[in-house]
């Protein structure tokens, strides 16, 4: 994958329209240190009122909190906002009791999806804690954190990636947002190729799983990148929610400065 689809940027039709498409498959986070086991009730109170929206511009996909704010979040939000909630985070440990753990709680608090680190350090003990998390949510959708920027090399984000779409993995997501590398276009394009190319049994993942990049995105134009990448490589109707999510707490100011017309992009900005 060496072009990059990505809108023109001077056209503020295709500019607005990206900044739709954003909204819609945002994934809208708050997972504050600390907030796994105290507080947080006041920002998830907010969370979710930035998720639903002013009248008219529309709504985010979900919204992504630590396991005990699940089940708040749940009850502030409509059911076609979906709550995601995270397990084995941000550490990806190896602990597949403490995995489960998490992943019953989100279950037990009303959510529709759960993102869980994969032990990115201890690889080989990946396939029997991803197994245990899918059993664990079975209905529920699943992406799998992958922690690209901590990883060695190109051939472990591939071994990574066979082992979360061997597990049943809904999505692929690049990273926690966590640690100082975060989603880049070269891990995108690694785990879109895993999606394209990985089967098991009768079925292809590219007609199923989705691609979740996830940390530093700030803006319509770093969103448009991504877009455009995953519109190249499964095509363009794999553009939405059920297929493509970003994960960000800061795009949304941009989105919200695009659609009101306020937006000025920084000189010599791509998108």
């Amino acid at each position: 994958m060496t072009s990059r689809m990505t809108p023109d940027m001077n056209d503020l039709d295709a500019t607005a329209r990206t900044a739709r498409t954003a909204l819609a498959c945002l994934d809208l986070t708050s997972l504050a240190d600390g907030h796994d086991v105290a507080g947080g009730e006041a920002e998830i109170e907010a969370l979710c009122a930035k998720a639903i929206g002013a009248p008219g511009r529309g709504a985010t996909a979900a919204v992504c909190v630590w396991p005990r704010l699940a089940a708040l979040a749940r009850s502030r939000l409509p059911a076609h906002i979906a709550v995601a909630a995270v397990a084995n985070f941000p550490d990806g440990g190896s602990d597949i009791e403490r995995a489960v753990r998490d992943t019953r709680a989100i279950v037990d608090a009303g959510a529709q999806e759960v993102d869980v680190v994969l032990p990115y350090r201890e690889l080989a003990a990946a396939p029997a804690l991803l197994a245990a998390v899918r059993r664990a949510c079975d209905g529920l959708v699943l992406k799998v954190i992958l922690e690209t920027g901590e990883m060695a090399d190109a051939a472990t984000i591939d071994a990574a990636c066979r082992m979360a779409l061997d597990a049943g993995a809904d999505f692929l997501k690049t990273s926690t947002g966590k640690k100082p590398i975060s989603a880049t276009p070269a891990a995108a394009e690694r785990l879109l190729a895993a999606i394209v190319t990985h089967e098991a049994g009768d079925a292809a993942a590219r007609s199923r799983v989705g691609f979740k990049p996830a940390g530093g995105i700030r803006t319509v134009a770093d969103a448009a990148l991504y877009i455009g990448l995953t519109a190249q490589a499964l095509g363009a109707e794999a553009v939405n929610p059920r297929r493509f999510r970003i994960g960000a707490s800061g795009l949304l100011t941009d989105i919200e400065a695009v659609l009101a017309g306020t937006h000025r992009p920084a000189p010599g900005a791509s998108y």
